[in-house]
């Protein structure tokens, strides 16, 4: 029985699968996933699990950078923001794009998780990165 690590199965195969630049979405009990993207769906009951939740633990396991955001969370939800940017830290570049435009780019995602979160404009993309580790000098 698998006891450290990621424990749900299917966002474990997920993360296994993310290639530099590929997508991942982390959104909200309400938003509209593409029926041509893989959603993992862990929402519980309201709230549980949030989205805050769940990019904390992806951030332990996955390397990410850049974070998309809609400017709607930027405008009318700043505490969510700032609690998304603080995450994944100074070096992760938050890009602000249009809910619109986050709705279409949803698309191009391999894997979207919902969950329970009944946060106003909480979704939030992630563009996978390359690790420290092969940016290093190979002796």
């Amino acid at each position: 029985m698998k006891e450290v690590g990621m424990l749900n199965g299917a966002i474990d195969s997920a993360l296994n699968r993310q290639g530099h630049m590929d997508l991942m979405m982390v959104v909200d009990a309400g938003f509209p996933c593409p029926d041509e993207v893989e959603l993992i769906d862990i929402a519980l009951t309201e709230g549980v699990p949030s989205v805050m939740d769940v990019l904390t633990e992806l951030k332990r396991f996955h390397s990410v950078e850049k974070v998309v955001m809609a400017a709607d969370t930027k405008e009318h939800n700043p505490t969510h923001f700032a609690k998304v940017a603080a995450v994944f830290g100074p070096k992760v570049e938050v890009e602000v794009i249009s809910h619109v435009e986050l709705k279409q780019r949803s698309y191009d995602a391999k894997t979207i998780i919902r969950t329970g979160d009944f946060t106003a404009w909480g979704n939030v993309m992630l563009v996978s990165g390359a690790g420290d580790r092969w940016k290093l000098e190979k002796v």
